[in-house]
């Protein structure tokens, strides 16, 4: 669930692909690059906020939105991720 940061509205959506700092977003409408949202983990029953990083690509599935968390959050998904070797 996603929930733009002042706004009322709610849309429903899904992961793409989700890593340790954000994910990719498939959702009904596309979003401007620097829009605040909240997102809600509703298997975790968490919620975390974020901002759209690029302007969002329209696919037959809905818009691709691309989201950095706010904060580091990297047990949001409930994923183990490795850490960066570099």
């Amino acid at each position: 669930m996603v929930q733009v940061v002042g706004k009322a509205n709610t849309l429903e959506g899904h992961t793409h692909t989700v890593s340790a700092s954000g994910a990719m977003l498939i959702i009904p409408e596309p979003l401007a690059e620097g829009t605040k949202i909240a997102i809600e983990n509703p298997k975790a029953q968490s919620k975390v906020e974020a901002r759209v990083v690029r302007p969002p690509q329209t696919s037959h599935e809905g818009s691709q939105v691309p989201i950095e968390f706010t904060t580091p959050s990297p047990n949001f998904w409930g994923i183990f991720f490795p850490p960066d070797v570099n």
